[in-house]
């Protein structure tokens, strides 16, 4: 690990003396290339090695799991307590939460498993502390809150950032509008549908080269970075949306609450005090891209207690997902649905399997005779 680790400092040192210009972009690709492949080899678990470590197995359960990550002593264990019910020890030291403990949160019909993360250190992803069984289990969740303290400097954001980017943990961003395709001959063919300014055929083939991948069709969608194109050949990169949760905001200026408030997809809180916890529940509603179906029996009015909870894009949403939710066997005997609510014109309607659902709707569905 020693030697990959100082490799890792080589290139990153190498990168940083140098110039960026268009004479160095196929050179800045080329060792950002390697960079990935040293990050990729130092986080990769040693075979035979074993789990992700003691607290770290944590089944998954409920609708979404969101995790709480954080330097030490921000107030995650507290935040969990308040949010959760569930006891997690909480001490004014650094370090208290030795393994991930899980919490359940109910909202809006929807049983959200929270887990209270160890607190991360710098250098996690160089696997320094138990970081890498941290962030391994970040990867994991459909939603991670950072909790920053306002008592510190803001620049605390940034060093978590970095050490879940090294980690392949992409924060609030979507995939990058690239098509990779490797091929057997013809060599490294590049096509664009927009004006590119980061890269350019010898760049890409820089970086193409350091994979050993010679023939290959690469498409951009849109005005992509050596980095973005990295993430895609790399394909193992998590995209996953992010709040940033502002805690112990009692304890500073109205100043410095201004300015933090002024943070993009952040929300000011106080766990000790259970200020703004219904705020930020709303904005993890939000991030987490949910939505609530009803279901309603033949002749019976809807179950508005339970909802069948989905997640809100055309691929989650539709009426065959919502069978499959309910229960993998009804598509077998599915004929048709009669949904009522806002995706349908008139209440209620007759609708296919790919129907797609918005939230609120009402579902009946009519089995073959």
């Amino acid at each position: 690990m020693s030697t990959v680790l100082a490799k890792i400092e080589e290139v990153e040192a190498e990168i940083a003396r140098t110039q960026k210009n268009k004479a160095t972009m196929g050179h800045l690709g080329l060792l950002k290339a390697k960079l990935a492949k040293l990050r990729r080899e130092l986080l990769t678990p040693p075979k035979g090695g074993g789990g992700g470590g003691e607290g770290f197995d944590v089944t998954k359960t409920g609708d979404a799991r969101i995790g709480l990550v954080g330097f030490p002593s921000v107030g995650k264990s507290t935040l969990l307590n308040k949010l959760t019910n569930t006891e997690s020890e909480v001490a004014a030291y650094e370090f208290t939460t030795l393994t991930c403990i899980p919490g359940v949160i109910y909202h809006k019909g929807a049983k959200l498993q929270l887990l209270d993360l160890p607190g991360i250190i710098e250098g996690a992803k160089d696997g320094k502390g138990r970081g890498r069984q941290v962030i391994a289990v970040a990867r994991s969740c459909s939603l991670i809150l950072i909790v920053l303290d306002a008592t510190k400097p803001a620049t605390i954001k940034r060093l978590i950032e970095h050490e879940l980017e090294g980690f392949g943990i992409r924060l609030n961003k979507r995939p990058p509008e690239i098509t990779f395709r490797k091929r057997d001959k013809g060599g490294i063919s590049l096509t664009s549908a927009v004006q590119t300014t980061n890269l350019d055929t010898e760049t890409v083939k820089a970086i193409c080269a350091e994979y050993r991948i010679h023939n290959a069709d690469i498409s951009l969608r849109e005005d992509a970075t050596a980095d973005d194109l990295i993430d895609v050949i790399e394909g193992n990169r998590k995209y996953i949306p992010a709040i940033y949760v502002i805690n112990k905001v009692d304890c500073i200026s109205e100043e410095e609450l201004e300015l933090w408030g002024q943070l993009p997809n952040s929300v000011l809180i106080s766990g000790d005090l259970e200020w703004n916890l219904d705020g930020l529940l709303e904005m993890m509603w939000e991030k987490l891209n949910l939505i609530r179906v009803y279901t309603k029996p033949k002749g019976e009015p809807a179950d508005f207690e339970a909802p069948v909870i989905l997640r809100n894009d055309k691929k989650h949403c539709t009426v065959e997902a919502f069978c499959n939710k309910l229960h993998k066997s009804i598509m077998k005997e599915f004929k048709y649905a009669l949904v009522w609510g806002s995706s349908v014109k008139f209440n209620p309607q007759k609708v296919g399997k790919d129907h797609i659902l918005q939230d609120e709707d009402v579902v009946q569905i009519v089995k073959k005779i």
